[in-house]
């Protein structure tokens, strides 16, 4: 009767701990990453002046081309480690009518040597 009861309460314990977060990092989640990968020394060389060209030279293809007509493109790297906080890297390029660079947004900013 003693060994039904342990039993019962080692079940009943496991059934209520099998949702705890304790024990989610034991469970293996993949890094997952998406995106155009950009380091801070490629970004370095991008410039106002340069064209198109120079530019996807440099980066690559954006991963997107605003759709609207308007010559921007977006350079954008999401990273999701195992168990850890999604991040996000943005870069923002504006030309102008003639495919010249204008404008540089960069979030966040890359910082340090990176790859």
């Amino acid at each position: 009767m003693r060994c039904k009861t342990l039993t019962a309460a080692a079940v009943v314990m496991l059934m209520m701990t099998a949702g705890c977060s304790t024990l989610e990092r034991v469970v293996y989640r993949p890094d997952i990453n998406q995106g155009n990968y950009l380091v801070a020394n490629d970004v370095s060389k991008i410039h106002n002046g340069m064209t198109q060209q120079q530019v996807a030279y440099t980066l690559g293809t954006p991963m997107m081309r605003d759709p609207f007509g308007s010559n921007v493109w977006y350079y954008v790297f999401r990273q999701e480690p195992g168990h850890e906080s999604v991040k996000q890297q943005t870069l923002t390029l504006t030309f102008d009518s003639n495919g010249t660079l204008t404008n540089i947004d960069n979030k966040p900013k890359l910082t340090g040597k990176e790859g």
